[in-house]
């Protein structure tokens, strides 16, 4: 408790002693306290086990499918109680100022759940034969209720403790989390739906689908986790040839993300620009270390090994499944809206969408950044670049949305890099393919 702001402390507090209120205020008469044990020990050893969601730092409690459940079966005040029982879990990792707020927060949401589902017409009690389908719409209105109220209260002490800001929630994250929640909390319709034929024995019944649900989704994490190291490996590879590009995937990756959401790209699209980003330079695998390092004029035999690597890229990671659109990024990402890039010289619209983004985003990360033949420019001299050779370098569009998104969000420029002992910077008139004429004769080689 001591680590809590006293704003938090205070929401804490306020939250247990509603949730304690809901409880103590209610009447017990109707309650079948057999039902009650078993809905809550349920609920316990579900608490103990939460599913882990793509999010790293988002779980959701498999108790969701016990709370609903109770609202159907013991109405408001059984469901506030068998909430509460998300005090006592087996989870070692909880501290007890944590469990304590859980117990509160869960009780209110199924009090509340439950006061919608009967205000709804929902009937409490064992589920007949006749009371289906008209228990299906009271349901759903109080399990949008339980998770309503549990996200609203999750967010408000994330707020306080400074790990959410107060506005801008990330909403793919709390989407996926919502998504979870009304996912196992259906789960609780399937354990009250046969109570009345198989007793207690449906909370057992329910268990192995759900936890089989939790196990898929652990495995589509692993495999996400995996991956994401693949792809670090393959970065970490690139740049190891090149100390003045350490941090120029992550960037480039970062800034595609950011095109891609200011357009208004579906997020698995997002992922998937986001995975070009990261890859767009592992053909530079196939290109000698003297070539990416020199710091002179590049003959014509070592530009065209340069040229070389959008399709070496190609040819390292086609057969990884899960890049998908993302080939086609890494692949043009050199190409020009005016036709003059390559390694095809596509024009306009015929440079895939994947590729026009990182283009933008890959210039700009070039220019500001320190290279072997140059210094890094200012952001503001990188943007004022960008928008000069709209239209023929870049998507005007694209370019408008990055700089939308960099002056609203900011760029995290990498540290100055320190040539080895004995070389000197190049001057600006060094050879480069990728970024404007202006910059550096045929422009940075990124």
């Amino acid at each position: 408790m001591r680590g809590l702001p006293l704003a938090a402390w205070a929401y804490v507090c306020t939250v247990v002693a509603l949730g304690t209120s809901c409880i103590a205020l209610s009447s017990f008469h109707h309650i079948h306290w057999t039902t009650l044990a078993v809905l809550a020990v349920l609920s316990v050893i579900c608490e103990s086990v939460p599913a882990l969601l793509s999010s790293a730092s988002a779980r959701v409690s498999l108790s969701y499918s016990a709370g609903l459940a109770s609202v159907v079966l013991l109405g408001p005040v059984g469901a506030a109680l068998v909430g509460a029982s998300a005090v006592v879990t087996g989870r070692r990792d909880v501290a007890l100022v944590k469990r304590v707020f859980n117990g509160a927060q869960f009780a209110l949401s199924g009090y509340l759940a439950g006061v919608v589902y009967r205000a709804a017409g929902g009937t409490v009690g064992k589920p007949s034969d006749g009371s289906f389908p008209g228990i299906i719409p009271p349901y759903v209105a109080a399990l949008a209720t339980y998770v309503a109220v549990n996200l609203g209260l999750m967010a408000i002490i994330l707020v306080l403790i400074k790990q959410a800001p107060m506005w801008g929630f990330r909403w793919g994250p709390v989407g996926q989390l919502a998504i979870g929640q009304l996912a196992y909390g259906m789960f609780g319709l399937l354990i009250a739906a046969p109570w009345g034929v198989v007793g207690p024995f449906s909370a057992v019944l329910v268990l192995l689908p759900m936890f089989i649900a939790r196990w898929a989704l652990e495995q589509t994490q692993a495999q996400q986790e995996a991956q994401a190291a693949t792809i670090a490996a393959l970065c970490q590879a690139v740049e190891t040839k090149d100390y003045y590009t350490r941090g120029h995937s992550e960037r480039v990756s970062r800034g595609a993300s950011m095109i891609a959401k200011e357009i208004g790209m579906r997020p698995d699209r997002v992922g998937a620009v986001r995975y070009a980003g990261m890859l767009h330079d592992v053909g530079k695998l196939g290109v000698p270390t003297k070539v990416l390092q020199k710091s002179g004029a590049l003959s014509e035999e070592e530009f065209a090994a340069i040229q070389l690597h959008p399709m070496r890229g190609l040819e390292i990671v086609r057969d990884i499944g899960f890049l998908d659109e993302a080939l086609a990024g890494i692949m043009h990402h050199h190409e020009r809206m005016d036709g003059t890039g390559y390694p095809m010289g596509l024009a306009g619209s015929e440079i895939p969408e994947f590729a026009r983004v990182i283009s933008v985003a890959d210039a700009f990360d070039s220019m500001t950044s320190t290279r072997s033949y140059r210094p890094a420019m200012s952001l503001e001299a990188g943007m004022t670049e960008l928008r000069r050779c709209a239209g023929t370098h870049f998507d005007p569009a694209l370019v408008e949305a990055f700089v939308t998104a960099v002056e609203r969000d900011g760029w995290n420029r990498p540290d100055p890099v320190a040539p080895p002992e004995g070389e000197e910077t190049a001057q600006q008139d060094h050879d480069d393919p990728s970024v404007p004429l202006r910059v550096a004769g045929e422009g940075v080689r990124s």
